[in-house]
């Protein structure tokens, strides 16, 4: 799609087949009004233009400042809807962008207006659960919601060629081009790491983060740890063991690092396991660690499964352990594991009323291909499409209501206590607590052509093909977007 100013002061818009529209602008216009020309004949909220030089023209540049002169071609590039979320409010954006429209609540991020006019070429948005950053094309960072959950106005000058972004629930962690790390947030939840700056000055390769503690991987596999000590932020009593790691995972009070070698070092609230003794001989050639809130489980080279932590939370499969062999994955809810076989079974283990029980439906579960999880209940997708739930009723485990349109089913996602399901025809159906999610009747005739679909703790917002946005759920906690409809409409 070319655009060309002629000699008229007027924008074309040319298609491969020839045909073309115009639109007249005054010579003092800015990018801003060609690009909502753009925008309106494209039906395309996320569009950016670009010279023949590849120079991203950016408001508020007048045509001329930018310069263009007669005759120059311009293309409108479309970028992709993405959907960021904190607990109650969603943030959209496309790669490259130069806006993010927010919806929701206010408290959790749902206001960006204060800064709006600084989103320009926004690379990627991340979220604690009430506040979001946004990294922008030069590298430096936005950060909008709840001050006490991120806000980055301390560290401003330092956020300079940011990398990548973490964040638990309170604090943010980036990764500067030179290896360095800044934080800000809450000091208690890791937006304090001066007690180990020395440390994280340069190499660090990636981050790991949960609720109240981050885990840094430094280029020679060593790592370094901060937030609230007790739950994860001080990991000096295995630091001699933390030498080679390939990767961490983490429940909510603890952290468990896989090293190159297969085995594994645990760290942080023992009852949440942080304390991995009683099985640190089991532990070889470890592959990958699932967790729920306080207990792990690592699937092995072999595809048996070790776990450990809190029993009521899943760190007890004593009872299935003859059943977990051949595992290929695991899902958990807060307190409750379900592992995928081979042959396609399924094992589960934990709080019964979490889904730790699936023994009401295991002569369905034959042919699982991949589970789903809210906070206590599994759905899983069969071979042929359809889909099987189990776990605690209001949470999602009965989908007895809709089944008879489970059928075709391509993904699923879920909020704290409701599921939503993309079937092959690009539809919806939704189970699970209505006031989370679980009904989304009120919108059904426009889930048509859905190609995603991204949650809050207690919402939805599904992405069509024509990148509308449709939302249900909570009001509150960004099921109710109408008062961003219009910037909504065509995205």
């Amino acid at each position: 799609m070319l655009v060309y100013f002629s000699q008229s002061a007027t924008w074309s818009y040319l298609f491969a087949n020839g045909h073309s529209e115009n639109f007249s602008v005054p010579p003092s216009s800015k990018v801003g009004d060609l690009k909502i020309l753009a925008q309106k004949f494209f039906r395309k909220r996320f569009l950016r233009l670009v010279t023949e030089e590849g120079y991203n023209l950016i408001d508020p540049l007048q045509l001329q400042a930018a310069g263009l002169q007669d005759g120059d071609h311009l293309t409108a590039i479309v970028g992709p809807a993405r959907l960021a979320a904190t607990e109650g409010a969603f943030a959209l954006w496309s790669p490259g962008g130069d806006e993010v429209v927010t919806w929701g609540n206010p408290k959790f991020g749902g206001d960006s207006s204060a800064v709006q006019d600084q989103l320009r070429s926004v690379r990627r948005v991340s979220s604690t659960t009430r506040a979001f950053a946004a990294i922008l094309g030069d590298g430096s960072v936005v950060s909008w919601g709840h001050p006490d959950f991120g806000d980055s106005s301390a560290v401003q000058d330092q956020l300079r060629s940011v990398q990548e972004v973490q964040a638990t629930s309170k604090a943010f962690a980036a990764i500067v081009a030179n290896g360095s790390v800044v934080t800000w947030g809450n000091p208690d939840f890791g937006g304090d790491s001066s007690a180990v700056q020395d440390q994280l000055k340069e190499s660090v390769q990636q981050i790991q983060a949960k609720n109240f503690a981050f885990a840094a991987i430094l280029g020679d596999g060593a790592v370094i740890s901060w937030g609230y000590p007790g739950l994860g932020g001080d990991s000096s009593a295995v630091q001699h063991q933390l030498r080679s790691v390939k990767q961490i995972q983490a429940s909510a009070g603890a952290f468990s690092a896989i090293l190159e070698d297969g085995f594994v070092t645990t760290w942080g609230l023992p009852s949440s396991g942080g304390d991995s003794s009683s099985v640190q001989d089991r532990m070889r050639s470890v592959k990958q660690i699932q967790a729920t809130s306080s207990a792990f489980a690592a699937i092995l080279q072999d595809g048996s499964v070790v776990t450990w932590g809190h029993l009521y939370y899943g760190g007890d499969s004593v009872a299935v352990q003859h059943q977990l062999r051949s595992v290929q994955q695991i899902q958990a809810t807060r307190s409750a594991f379900s592992a995928i076989l081979k042959d396609g079974s399924i094992v589960t283990w934990g709080d019964p009323s979490s889904g730790g029980d699936s023994s009401a439906v295991q002569d369905k579960l034959g042919s699982a291909q991949k589970i789903q999880a809210t906070c206590a209940a599994f759905a899983a997708i069969l071979e042929d499409g359809s889909v099987v739930t189990w776990g605690a009723p209001k949470f999602g485990g009965d989908s007895s209501a809709v089944q008879g349109r489970l059928r075709n089913v391509q993904h699923i996602q879920a909020t704290d206590r409701a599921f939503a399901a993309i079937l092959e025809d690009g539809s919806i159906v939704s189970w699970g607590d209505p006031k989370f999610g679980g009904d989304c009747s009120a919108v059904q005739d426009q889930l048509r052509n859905v190609q995603q679909v991204q949650a809050t703790d207690k919402a939805f917002a599904a992405i069509l093909e024509d990148c509308a946005i449709v939302t249900w759920g909570e009001a509150e906690y960004g099921g109710d977007s109408s008062s961003v409809h219009d910037q909504l409409r065509n995205v």
